[in-house]
């Protein structure tokens, strides 16, 4: 269970677990892991079959979101649960290798995901309708998800199957993949400090620090629509119906922004709620001589597995356009279920053809 990015080593309880912890550990683990496969694969089944989420621009940021977090739980959380359990690794030195690179490779794409998606929300809350379309164009959109793989990509398998991250401490990583009292032997992800402070900074705190400015934006933003929002409804319908669409128009469109804003905000919380405890240790080990327990990487690593399986939970919850879909899907297309025609404010297209996508996350 090496989570990408940099000096994580995840060493189970030296000591192992009784039959009692077992089970609990695997109750709890393979919920986590059923949790993020089934929650990912239905929000990508959600967007692939339901034509309006298509039309959203950032839904195909939320796609390629859902595909990274249901890799992970696929190829990364299986083998770091048994090596937890069973207190040993028994797949290899070069396998550990492969998944070490993976788990670091699939965290940081999903991580960069996120900043993505608050970038396209940046554009389209806070932005003109014509920014917004000028900087969401399709080759751009592309361009944005082939760099939230590609990168990665260069502070994962390029380095860790080259040996960067352990230079200097080599002696110190052979010392801890065997343990003498029990004949076992373990995948050790541990690194050095310039790879600690170059993959922390590139997978985590960027993101971090452009995510915190663009949802600081778009707070300013709906706070300044919630106002306009007062000022029309102390103003009162104009006596001219043909008047009256707009103004209703404006104040569902403020209003849509603003519960966006909340949303996405509700998210990044749960993200830094999850992955800050991880990265901050990250840094702080190899400068205090890499004395951190070893179960608390490994609770830190599994909170921010946890964050895989949060954010389609997160989008059922607080977003109606993939809640509908979700119901949908999971009642075999029950009519109810299904958006009513004649009610325009419940078709997302109207936002859509302001702004983008600003009825959705």
């Amino acid at each position: 269970m090496e989570t990408g990015e940099s000096n994580f080593y995840l060493i189970t309880v030296q000591e192992g677990f009784g039959v009692g912890e077992k089970i609990v550990l695997i109750t709890f683990i393979s919920a986590v892991i059923l949790m993020t496969i089934l929650g990912n694969l239905l929000v990508m089944v959600a967007v692939c079959r339901d034509r309006q989420l298509r039309k959203i621009k950032t839904n195909y940021f939320i796609v390629s979101l859902a595909f990274a977090d249901l890799l992970v739980s696929v190829l990364v959380m299986p083998f770091g649960a048994i090596e937890l359990v069973q207190d040993r690794w028994i797949y290899g030195e070069m396998f550990c290798l492969v998944r070490t690179s993976l788990d670091v490779l699939l965290t940081t794409a999903s991580i960069l995901h996120l900043c993505c998606i608050s970038l396209d929300r940046y554009y389209a809350i806070c932005c003109q309708p014509l920014v917004y379309r000028n900087k969401m164009t399709p080759l751009r959109i592309m361009l944005m998800l082939g760099g939230c793989w590609i990168i990665p990509t260069f502070i994962s398998f390029l380095p860790i199957m080259q040996g960067w991250n352990s230079i200097g401490i080599l002696d110190l990583i052979e010392k801890r993949k065997f343990n003498k009292d029990s004949n076992s032997t373990y995948c050790i992800f541990m690194v050095n400090k310039p790879y600690a402070i170059t993959c922390s900074v590139v997978a985590f705190y960027i993101p971090f620090f452009l995510m915190v400015l663009a949802y600081y934006r778009i707070y300013v933003t709906a706070r300044e629509h919630a106002r306009q929002i007062g000022v029309l409804q102390r103003a009162g319908a104009p006596a001219d119906h043909r008047h009256q669409h707009p103004d209703q128009h404006t104040t569902h469109r403020m209003k849509t922004e603003t519960k966006a804003a909340k949303t996405l905000c509700i998210i990044m919380g749960c993200f830094c709620l999850c992955w800050a405890p991880f990265f901050i240790t990250n840094v702080v080990d190899p400068f205090i001589d890499y004395r951190v327990p070893d179960q608390l990487w490994t609770a830190f690593l599994w909170l921010g597995y946890i964050n895989s399986g949060l954010n389609p939970f997160l989008y059922a919850f607080l977003n109606k356009s993939f809640r509908r879909a979700f119901l949908i899907i999971l009642c075999c297309g029950d009519e109810k279920y299904r958006r009513p025609s004649i009610l325009g404010q419940t078709i997302p297209c109207s936002t859509t053809t302001i702004n983008g996508s600003t009825h959705v996350l």
